[in-house]
């Protein structure tokens, strides 16, 4: 996801616009840079290929001293990383424009416009819009005007930021499909992508709503809805420190946000979990209520969200037995589902800016669900403000691009609610208080985990220079191993590919030779003995076998030569608990191979397009 920073101000802003670029930096991205218009009424801009040091680097002794300005970190999407495809773009130095999203249709406009005389220096489609706005402008409209006429012209998806040399006294923002947020201050204002680059500057917030335009100056912010009519939107205090995103003397934010698992679930149940019960006051009005009377239920997510939810099946239907359909948002929103009686469809995000999960939810509403339920950890997201009801996470800042807390804090709210299944629909298999009973241990139990990570360091080190890795698990843990195998291959660059257990016979077991580590997820439980079968063929052909196990589910020897072993079982829990050793696992192959943790090669922490 690309970041957006913009700045008016009675002071510099441009030290304000490169600190929110690095507070954006976790995001990923491979080119930056920054406009101002300096106190000479001079538009000076500035890019380049690389980090955002890069960029301070390369602005050498030019003058960017100026009171209204506007910055970028982006990533490739139309056009390769090169500094003229580099944000932000301009039109003869007199309209700046910084964009997040993709527009459709900038082809037919490219061609339009090219028919008018515009040239274009770039391979963007960001560089319709600046070029629309400036024939808007020489026909003596106002930025703000100019920009409105653009933006009914686009298709697609954009969070904008415009700003003019002829009007240096005001910023114009937009939004729709991507997010924009409005930061206020004393006698200067800011705008960014996230909140998380303003966090040094501000608490205070506007969250713009989708089709919104906003004229922001020093003293005042004008927002009109997608009608053009004037509108209010209200204040909201951000409760984050601005050293919240710091890495606490850690070595990486991933490493960071790994430790902080027991913490964040202890947050994620407070409230709603008290005395051994679920309590009703810790939710939102209509929540409990929404979750108790479905009859079914249908998940959709992306990426690591997605795994929680197939998680989140095997609970609903074996401790409540209420059917459920977990299913990627990218595809969902492709078909025709059938939607049964009173079924909840519940969208999972850790940002709640996932273009496909926020169009998925959409869809949703036109298709006739009992309700719909977001989980998110970011409570002024565009996916809870679409959902009919929220669950939030509490996670709090996650930095690093590969989830950790934000799934782990997923995962404790998709038991309860399972419990809440269960406690209206009992199906026997286990009782409301033993599900709670557990959750209340989960903090506990993680940090147990954590001090593993000796031996899951020393299976790191026999692990860092395989290339290719097999996950394997049954049952509930096949989605762990799903999640594991995805946490390996996205920060270390080992391909790694997960499977049920069973299914290695039926091709995988293809791939297995003395080079082929299989990572083995192997708690003690009824399965255990099928895994087992499954081992003893990997062990046959001179696999590498990485077990996770405990004491109770008795592998043999050959089928433990590199182990991370728990003391006990954890119950319901155990894939939580697994998946922590799994984070720790791929945190430090990546680390031994030298890898960048925290801002994988071509991964953005929020994807905010198709």
């Amino acid at each position: 996801m690309c970041g957006i920073v913009g700045a008016i101000a009675q002071r510099d802003v441009a030290p304000i616009l490169l600190e929110g670029l690095k507070r954006l930096e976790y995001r990923g991205y491979d080119s930056a840079g920054i406009a101002v218009i300096n106190n000479k009424g001079v538009l000076k801009r500035n890019r380049s290929v690389g980090n955002v040091a890069k960029l301070e680097l390369s602005m050498g002794t030019d003058s960017f001293s100026g009171g209204v300005g506007i910055a970028h970190t982006r990533w490739a999407t139309h056009g390769k990383p090169t500094v003229n495809n580099a944000h932000p773009h301009a039109y003869e130095d007199s309209v700046a424009i910084v964009h997040n999203g993709i527009i459709e249709n900038h082809e037919l406009l490219r061609e339009t416009q090219k028919s008018n005389g515009y040239s274009f220096s770039s391979d963007t489609d960001t560089e319709v819009i600046v070029n629309q706005i400036h024939q808007s402008l020489s026909e003596n409209n106002t930025l703000l005007n100019s920009v409105t006429s653009t933006l009914s012209m686009l298709k697609g998806a954009y969070a904008l930021a415009v700003m003019g040399r002829d009007e240096p006294d005001r910023l114009i923002v937009a939004r729709r499909g991507s997010p924009i947020v409005i930061g206020l201050g004393v006698r200067e204002n800011f705008v960014a992508s996230d909140v998380h680059a303003l966090l040094a500057v501000t608490q205070r917030f506007i969250f713009l709503e989708d089709g919104d335009v906003a004229e922001v100056t020093r003293d005042d912010i004008v927002v009109y809805d997608e009608t053009g009519s004037k509108v209010e939107r209200s204040e909201k205090i951000v409760p984050i420190s601005a050293d919240a995103s710091g890495k606490a003397g850690y070595k990486h934010f991933m490493q960071k946000e790994i430790f902080e698992q027991a913490t964040a679930v202890s947050e994620t149940l407070e409230g709603r979990i008290v005395d051994g019960n679920i309590a009703e006051g810790g939710f939102e009005p209509g929540v409990l209520a929404a979750i108790s009377t479905a009859r079914s239920i249908s998940i959709v997510a992306c990426g690591t969200s997605y795994h929680a939810g197939l998680l989140a099946k095997f609970w609903f239907e074996e401790y409540a037995g209420v059917r459920c359909s977990v299913e990627v948002a990218s595809e969902f929103r492709y078909r025709q589902p059938v939607v049964s009686e009173q079924e909840l469809f519940i969208a999972i995000s850790q940002s709640g800016e996932t273009a496909d999960t926020l169009a998925a939810i959409r869809y949703a509403k036109d298709l006739g669900y009992h309700s719909t339920l977001a989980i998110c950890n970011v409570v002024e997201s565009s996916l809870v403000r679409e959902a009919s009801h929220s669950i939030v996470t509490r996670a709090g800042p996650e930095i690093g691009v590969a989830s950790t807390k934000a799934f782990t804090t997923q995962l404790a709210v998709l038991m309860i609610i399972a419990a809440i299944l269960t406690e209206n629909k009992p199906k026997g298999k286990a009782s409301v208080a033993e599900l709670v009973s557990q959750l209340a241990h989960l903090p506990a139990m993680i940090n147990e985990v954590l001090e593993l990570e000796e031996s899951i360091y020393a299976c790191a080190s026999e692990l860092a220079d395989a290339t290719h890795a097999l996950y394997i698990g049954r049952g509930v843990m096949y989605p762990i191993a799903m999640e594991g195998a995805l946490k390996l291959k996205e920060i270390s660059y080992i391909h790694a590919e997960a499977y049920p257990a069973g299914e290695l016979k039926h091709g995988p077991l293809a791939l297995v030779d003395e080079k082929m580590p299989v990572i083995a997820l192997a708690p003690s439980g009824q399965l255990v003995e099928k895994l087992k079968s499954n081992l003893e063929e990997i062990s046959a052909r001179g696999g590498m076998i990485f077990s996770l196990t405990d004491n109770l589910a008795g592998l043999r020897a050959q089928h433990r030569p590199h182990e991370i072993v728990f003391n006990s079982g954890a119950g319901f829990l155990t894939p939580i608990v697994y998946n922590v050793a799994l984070q720790l696992l791929a945190y430090h192959v990546a680390v031994l191979k030298g890898s960048d943790v925290d801002q994988p090669r071509n991964l953005a922490k929020s994807v905010t397009v198709e």
